[in-house]
């Protein structure tokens, strides 16, 4: 059987190192911490599980921490995590037995990355991303903010899935450091241009963050779905810029990349509702639905192919008294979110309407 070594990079992670560690002590045959400055308890919680901490300083670059942590790794395989990530018990399970079947050949395994929930616990958006790599490939870690994993050879896409739950963010990181790069002189790559765009956008920093998106976009040399994606985060700035006009054809601009993607259409659906264009609406919806979700794809947002749909058609069909029809839509999304209280109102609200009906003579 394989031997995996388990590398992070920590700060000030006291409230949620020891559950992330928890949850993998057991799986992995060593630990090694890199520590790019605490000042909290993280070292003294993590001591217990293991000695190998190391000290780091701390240059804003997150691919350099990260590249410094692999190489105190001596297994077969390097795993990464964040400290606010943790494997349920299921994934436990899975991870047992894919390090029982992880053969030498396998150069990198993916794993879905749960990113957040419903209120039913579910996982409503995930991606993929590399999380096993063979030590020998010596694979890189590349940019200084929202760094990735460079890897080539032999991938394998396993059922194992990583939870983040963080408990605090530190809002003001990332775009500091894009800021000093930008200070620097140094230039953006597009990846960099994306997510900074993001940035700026969730600092409500609007124009600067249409700026920035519309010049990721005009390189054309982003990735598909980072393409897809800065449409919709577009979208989302000329909302708040009250410019409908662009709102949606930043929503058709999407379709540039790709065939029309569930949020595409739900966003759609959504400007067409808002206009009483209930018929409109209703098609884009309906499309929304119609879709079939990847099971791998790299980026999934279940809520627009499952709940949010299905809610909104109730409320469509409710606006052209088809209540049947409405009452339908309402049961199918608390399949997905039973305990909903807007769901459970309307359920409320098409039984008593029901039985009104039946009452009458």
């Amino acid at each position: 059987m394989v031997t995996i070594s388990l590398c992070m990079i920590v700060k000030n992670e006291e409230d949620v190192i020891a559950r992330c560690l928890d949850s993998v002590r057991d799986l992995v045959d060593e630990i090694n911490i890199v520590d790019t400055g605490s000042t909290d308890k993280t070292k003294e919680i993590v001591k217990p599980f293991t000695d190998r901490i190391y000290d780091f300083e701390w240059i804003h670059h997150f691919a350099d921490a990260r590249n410094f942590s692999f190489q105190q790794a001596t297994c077969d395989y390097i795993l990464w995590l964040d400290a606010d990530d943790v494997l349920m018990a299921e994934d436990q399970e899975k991870f047992k037995a894919l390090k029982q079947s992880l053969t030498p050949d396998i150069d990198a395994v993916s794993m879905n990355y749960h990113l957040s929930f419903d209120n039913e616990g579910n996982a409503n958006s995930l991606l993929r991303r590399n999380r096993l790599v063979r030590r020998e490939k010596q694979f890189r870690w590349i940019g200084a903010v929202h760094e990735y994993l460079e890897v080539s050879g032999n991938l394998f896409e396993s059922d194992v899935a990583v939870s983040h739950l963080p408990l605090h963010h530190d809002h003001q990181r990332n775009i500091t450091i894009y800021k000093k790069l930008l200070q620097s002189g140094e230039p953006l790559t597009p990846r960099d241009t994306f997510y900074y765009a993001n940035e700026l956008l969730d600092h409500n920093e609007i124009e600067d963050a249409v700026f920035y998106y519309e010049l990721f976009l005009t390189t054309k040399l982003g990735w598909v779905e980072d393409n897809i994606n800065a449409c919709f985060k577009l979208a989302d700035c000329y909302s708040k810029l009250n410019d409908n006009e662009n709102n949606v054809s930043s929503i058709l601009r999407s379709f540039e990349y790709d065939t029309p993607r569930p949020e595409a259409c739900c966003r759609l659906g959504h400007h067409f509702m808002e206009q009483a264009k209930n018929h409109e609406a209703i098609f884009w919806y309906e499309q929304a639905l119609a879709m079939k979700p990847k099971p791998n794809a790299p980026f999934q947002n279940k809520t627009f192919t499952t709940w949010l749909p299905h809610l909104q058609l109730c409320v469509l069909y409710d606006r052209l008294q088809q209540y049947e029809l409405a009452n339908t839509h309402n049961e199918l999304a608390r399949v997905y979110l039973p305990n909903d209280p807007k769901i459970l109102h309307n359920q409320n609200y098409f039984d008593r309407m029901f039985k009104k009906s039946k009452d009458k003579p």
